[in-house]
């Protein structure tokens, strides 16, 4: 391996490598490197496919394109190199369901009571199947529209993915179950086609990931959208060939004498392992490789955008560094997410785009991408990324917000409003300090006062937390 100075290698952990250090670097030496992204011009074609793959609670540098040093991502890694790989890229918000209503919706959680949750954890909340999704929007564009995985915004009878747009379900509506069994967070079984119960013990990525390449190798007679939700890496912490311990917490689950204590024994607190977890994240990796496999055998692959990210930030054995804070929480390991766009039509690989974008801007470039048009009566959240990456086009300053109960914050540029738990103001640099430990809120009040006037004001435009 050849000397690396010191400053090659501060740029190279700071700019996210596309191979971790630790990783072999023979196929990473003779690789070229990521370049600043650039669009292609070019003329405009069929409206494409679209995949949208979400790992869940996958965190920021648990890919090993994103650092991690113990974690193989092989598939993941390569999708990067065909496309674009970002490093500022955000969730919705802090947790499950609330970053799903943002990305089905385009918009803020909080504009929708069911977003409010966090996460939904009953019957009585869910997505009004009145209101336009991605899904919806583009199936009246004449897309066919599916969705495979976790669902988590409501429950049977009330809400569904068929009641939202999908013309198709296969998967789980709660937000956790064990992976064998496929009980869930209310205790019953959990894993549905449509709205009838389908009956399949084997784990559980393994069965979605079926399902997912039988969708995608079909003759398709239109563009189509498939929302591919995988449950991994979230706990329990089992990975394939862990039937004992998942019947185990079955057990448990079986047990349970309240809602409680079927969540103790889902959220597996006396489990799991950073190499359990590694074990986890890799099983992902390679079920996202059968998807993309199958996708190119069926001769999509140069017309199908797929975009791959996180729900939300990681937590107990995720890999987050250099950031702080994880799931639930508003600093930049909470929400900050891997995210990678590939087109092959209309985007050129190996490209690396640090532009600040979050999950309601995804819905907006979808949309374009498909030719649908926001409902006027609901309007977006998000910016449209499509002129950035088709035509050249800067992105608009903005600000990206996020409020959760315990939480806000604010982004504007490289400056990061942050309130805590506690009732505490923050300023932060992230273009100098992605950790957020030097507070600049004393050296800043006039830019503090202006970016909590500017959180507040969309604030004021949401619905009220339930006391």
């Amino acid at each position: 391996m050849p000397e690396i100075s010191r400053r090659a290698f501060g740029g190279l952990v700071g700019g996210g490598a596309v191979t971790a250090v630790a990783a072999a670097t023979t196929a990473a030496e003779a690789a070229p490197a990521e370049r600043p992204f650039k669009s292609r011009p070019a003329a405009s074609g069929r409206r494409p496919n679209l995949l949208v793959i979400l790992g869940d609670d996958l965190g920021w540098a648990d890919l090993s394109s994103y650092g991690a040093p113990h974690i193989r991502t092989p598939n993941l890694d390569r999708l990067a190199r065909q496309g674009v790989r970002f490093t500022n890229a955000y969730s919705g918000s802090a947790t499950c369901s609330p970053t799903r209503f943002s990305l089905y919706t385009g918009r803020y959680p909080g504009r929708t009571p069911g977003g409010l949750a966090e996460p939904i954890a009953s019957r009585t909340q869910g997505l009004d199947p009145n209101h336009p999704t991605l899904a919806s929007l583009l199936k009246k564009a004449g897309y066919a529209t599916a969705l495979i995985g976790k669902w988590h915004c409501g429950w049977l009878p009330d809400y569904s993915p068929t009641k939202s747009g999908w013309d198709e379900f296969f998967g789980n509506f709660g937000g956790v179950l064990e992976y064998f069994s496929k009980l869930g967070q209310l205790g019953s079984y959990d894993l549905y086609e449509g709205d009838a119960e389908y009956k399949d013990l084997r784990y559980y990525t393994t069965v979605l990931t079926e399902r997912a390449v039988e969708y995608v190798g079909r003759d398709h007679d239109r563009p189509w959208l498939l929302n591919l939700n995988f449950t991994t890496p979230h706990w329990p912490w089992l990975a394939e060939g862990d039937e004992e311990t998942g019947a185990e917490i079955e057990a448990k689950i079986r047990a349970a004498k309240s809602q409680a204590e079927v969540s103790r024994a889902l959220n597996h607190y006396d489990g799991g392992s950073v190499e359990k977890y590694a074990q986890m994240v890799e099983s992902l990796d390679a079920a996202v490789g059968e998807v993309l496999d199958a996708l190119r055998h069926s001769g999509q692959e140069d017309n199908t955008v797929v975009l791959f990210a996180s729900d939300n930030g990681g937590e107990r054995y995720s890999y987050n560094w250099p950031l702080s804070g994880e799931k639930f929480v508003l600093l930049e390991g909470g929400i900050r997410v891997p995210s990678i766009l590939r087109w092959p039509a209309r985007i050129d690989g190996r490209q690396v785009s640090h532009e600040p974008v979050f999950s309601p801007d995804w819905t907006a470039t979808l949309l374009e991408l498909g030719g649908a048009r926001p409902d006027p009566a609901y309007p977006l959240d998000g910016t449209s990324l499509a002129g950035y990456l088709l035509r050249g086009k800067e992105l608009p300053e903005r600000d990206l917000f996020w409020r959760v109960r315990a939480n806000r914050a604010l982004r504007r540029g490289d400056w990061k409003y942050y309130r805590d738990e506690k009732g505490t103001d923050h300023l932060y640099d992230l273009g100098a300090d992605q950790r957020e430990r030097a507070n600049l809120a004393p050296d800043e009040p006039e830019l503090l006062a202006e970016l909590r006037a500017s959180w507040e004001r969309i604030a004021s435009g949401l619905l009220p937390y339930p006391s």
